[in-house]
């Protein structure tokens, strides 16, 4: 999600599940071969497992942004052709691409001769009138013959021309019995789901028809859902992160990037709905945007938010306690 996944979101969300795969946002091909690597690729090895999300159409270009994005450590290169934005469409890369699935197979084709790790695909179910159960299953089947073996499907279509790439993340309707279908009948696929999906017990329902689920918006906007989601879908038997716990691991982190220069807000923006449903969190969010925005804003801000939210799942806890033994009557 552009804007929004950056190294600094990653990091603050890897406090909170160590076995989800993160993903950058998308960056295109010809940024990362003329580009300044560290600012658009740069990241912190705590952030393992990774993927790059790349944009691009020309597969030599994307076989070499590849190359590079393996050597510097990503787990995963995954090439997006799900994004509807104009600036996406006039580089020719982006959704538009669902209409190029032979070209599209000549760029996995590349990339995966360039690399030795996974590469996948990020798509839609259609674009424009190019939607039919027939068109996605054709694109689908002409990326798996160049070896794609996994995609991550938004279960919407996106209109190219006359939605704003907002709208197309709200107005075409969902389609997830079509990405189930994609399952039944390309079972030899990994098939992830992606598109509207708000809590941990949706992707639990869709778990039962697809491999994988991919949360975008609902893990930034409450981003305190993916500390459950070690234990309850990978079986991790390590305690259950506090609100507390993932805010203290950024201490070091953001004293590192204060001292490298950067701000505050860099870093800390990305916990905005870290309160999301707990007594404080519009002080919470007020604290930041009235502390954190300024140049000479430091370290004492993002302490005096982790007191603030130590005493609010304090008192949550308070409430979740029983007061007193129940008298055990015998019937």
């Amino acid at each position: 999600m552009m804007d929004w996944t950056d190294r600094h979101c990653r990091f603050f969300h890897r406090q909170l599940t160590r076995r989800a795969l993160l993903y950058t946002e998308m960056v295109t091909a010809e940024a990362i071969l003329h580009g300044e690597r560290q600012r658009l690729i740069g990241f912190n090895r705590a952030e393992h497992p990774v993927a790059l999300q790349l944009g691009g159409s020309d597969p030599g270009k994307l076989a070499h942004a590849s190359a590079i994005g393996e050597s510097w450590g990503f787990d995963e290169i995954n090439l997006n052709v799900g994004c509807p934005s104009d600036r996406v469409q006039e580089g020719r890369f982006g959704a538009c691409l669902m209409a190029e699935p032979d070209l599209v197979a000549k760029c996995i084709l590349a990339m995966r001769e360039a690399v030795r790790i996974p590469v996948t695909v990020k798509c839609r179910i259609g674009i424009d009138d190019q939607d039919g159960e027939a068109d996605f299953q054709r694109f689908i089947d002409m990326v798996a013959e160049a070896g794609c073996e996994h995609f991550i499907v938004h279960a919407r279509k996106a209109w190219l021309k006359g939605l704003s790439p907002k709208e197309n993340r709200e107005i075409p309707p969902l389609d997830y019995a079509r990405v189930y279908r994609l399952k039944q009948v390309r079972p030899h696929l990994t098939v992830v789901i992606n598109g509207g999906i708000g809590s941990l017990e949706e992707a639990e329902d869709h778990l039962r028809h697809v491999d994988g689920v991919m949360l975008g918006r609902a893990a930034y906007q409450t981003p305190y859902l993916l500390a459950d989601v070690d234990r309850r879908f990978f079986g991790a038997d390590t305690p259950k992160p506090t609100r507390t716990d993932a805010l203290r691991g950024l201490v070091g982190y953001v004293e590192a990037h204060l001292a490298r220069g950067g701000r505050l807000n860099n870093i800390v923006r990305h916990t905005l709905g870290l309160m999301h449903g707990l007594k404080g969190a519009r002080q919470f969010r007020r604290h930041f945007s009235e502390n954190a925005t300024g140049e000479g804003a430091g370290l004492d801000v993002l302490l005096e938010a982790i007191q603030m939210v130590e005493q609010a799942e304090a008192w949550q806890r308070e409430r979740l306690v029983p007061a007193g033994p129940v008298e055990q009557v015998a019937s």
